[in-house]
């Protein structure tokens, strides 16, 4: 029987000291929390406290959410992780003609700071460390957040957390792009600057290979095309006159963990040292935190399956080991129900006791970077490593990131790989417990969390509301300092700021930046 790596090369039966001749230990590994940070960006890792544990979820109104927040909270997680529905993604209010159907179906609909409010209501926002999954208008929600924590008394310096904010990979693999790709750029520079004096330890961006994987990429292309990702950011912030290391130690990336143990592991380690060598070499960074890739994983919601739905809490286990054994900074687990629905709270709980399973019942963390010299796993590691600085080359020859995705090159490379994925499974070459092998007759019924349907007539109501008690006139006069920001060279951020606190809705600051800048339509659209 032979087995493949998830990037498709052949396992060897047996692997020893020939696999690693030439292999030097001190330019390869280092040591912990040293260049090329190989064996991780701290030098204590796990050994004095854990991952962060972070549990994601929204759904439905902000009120739902918040109730949720705080069951997770009560479990025993001080890490946050925000879903936006459709809409809020995409920078639409929920009256919006286009999102009739999808308001607070996949995550929590935010349309003001009425609803960010109640979204974090009896939230200590200085003690908790919020991750949120918004791209395009992550400004947006960043500024609504800190707008919030204002009214609670607490100052930007204080708040701890990541947007995602990683606009190139909607362009590769998601698709909840507003504007085009140098505008884009634009935005995330002006997130970049203004974080640097009014949210000092904020997490500027989460350059995403997650949803990349999610897609079909292999391993070495989700490390490829992101790092690639991360260097277009780096030199357009740089271009914009920012030094590299004002902004480089905010970066922070967003991984997948498949239940593939050994090629996860060895994708961490690579995806390190490949960053740090970039970082040092090209961009000539002088802090070590700017040569350190620091990453949030999630497991890998794309290998759940809605047969038998049990056996994905073994799925997530093995995907959470191998975040860990990573070296991941924080950790969300997904729950055994979500390729059915959104989670039920019973779900929610028992993935985030996985992670605490993983954390205190465990010897993992009673040393940094178990798998260090392994045979196996340093083999893996060079491989993954060869593999992605190829295809990062290959993006280079098209004149960047940027270039690239505009002649179609990662989205392609990505949909190779998904079918070649889809037909392994089809013919049941590549095994998925309860779908193509070792099946039963009859599933079990399940309940799955419905959304109220009447979520979407509540929040029309709410925006009615809104319109008729604000300031117009003092929410003309922000959008139209906005406006004229876009137009010109002023940070985007500031008169933003100023028009949602003033309640101008999401919607309408994203639209704002529409009739300015206009919106993305990729050519294969024609």
């Amino acid at each position: 029987m032979s087995h493949q790596t998830e990037s498709g090369w052949d396992f060897a039966p047996v692997y020893g000291p020939d696999k690693l001749e030439g292999f030097d230990p001190a330019e390869k590994l280092g040591q912990p929390g040293e260049y090329p940070y190989t064996r991780g960006v701290y030098p204590t890792m796990y050994t004095q406290r854990p991952w962060t544990m972070r549990q994601y979820a929204g759904f439905g109104t902000a009120a739902e959410s918040n109730q949720r927040y705080h069951q997770l909270i009560d479990a025993g997680t001080m890490g946050l992780s925000v879903a936006f529905d459709l809409p809020t993604q995409m920078g639409y209010d929920s009256d919006a003609e286009i999102a009739h159907g999808e308001v607070g179906k996949v995550g929590v609909a935010i349309d003001s700071i009425d609803d960010m409010r109640v979204l974090f209501d009896r939230i200590p926002l200085d003690q908790v460390s919020t991750s949120m999954t918004i791209n395009a208008p992550g400004s947006v929600l960043l500024l609504l957040y800190q707008l919030v924590a204002e009214e609670q008394g607490v100052e930007g310096a204080k708040l701890t957390g990541t947007i995602q904010n990683d606009v190139l990979k909607e362009y590769i693999a998601r698709g909840t792009y507003i504007y085009p790709p140098k505008e884009s750029l634009r935005l995330i520079s002006d997130i970049f600057a203004y974080c640097k004096t009014e949210l000092p330890r904020w997490n500027t961006i989460s350059i995403s290979g997650y949803h990349m994987a999610e897609a079909g990429a292999t391993p070495a292309q989700e490390i490829a095309f992101t790092l690639a990702d991360g260097i277009e950011y780096v030199r357009a912030a740089v271009a914009s006159g920012l030094d590299v290391d004002e902004f480089a130690p905010r970066l922070s990336f967003f991984f997948v963990s498949r239940t593939t143990l050994l090629e996860e592991v060895a994708k961490f380690r690579a995806a390190r040292r490949i960053w740090a060598q970039v970082m040092r070499d090209e961009f000539n960074a002088k802090n070590p935190k700017s040569l350190m890739l620091r990453f949030h994983t999630q497991t890998a919601g794309v290998q759940l399956t809605a047969q038998q739905p049990e056996v994905n809490l073994v799925r997530v286990a093995v995907q959470g080991l191998a975040a860990v054994l990573g070296g991941t900074q924080s950790l969300h687990t997904n729950s055994y129900d979500e390729a059915i629905a959104l989670p039920t709270e019973k779900a929610a709980r028992l993935a985030l006791r996985t992670q605490q399973v993983l954390a205190y019942e465990t010897d993992i963390t009673a040393t940094v970077d178990p798998f260090a010299g392994s045979y196996v796993v340093e083999s893996l590691t060079d491989e993954v490593e060869a593999a992605a600085r190829e295809l990062m080359a290959k993006v280079e020859d098209f004149g960047g990131a940027v270039a690239a995705i505009e002649q179609g090159f990662q989205k392609q490379e990505i949909e190779r790989s998904a079918y070649r994925i889809a037909q392994q499974i089809d013919s049941a070459e590549r095994v998925v417990v309860g779908l193509n092998k070792f099946k039963v007759a009859e599933e079990e019924p399940y309940e799955p969390l419905r959304v109220n349907p009447a979520i979407e007539a509540q929040q029309v109501e709410r925006l009615a509301r809104l319109r008729a008690e604000r300031d117009q006139a003092a929410v003309d006069k922000a959008l139209t300092e906005l406006r004229q920001a876009a137009r010109g060279t002023d940070n985007c951020l500031y008169p933003m700021k100023d028009a949602l606190k003033a309640r101008a809705t999401v919607g309408e600051v994203c639209d704002a930046l529409r009739e300015v800048w206009g919106i993305y339509i990729p050519a294969d659209t024609f």
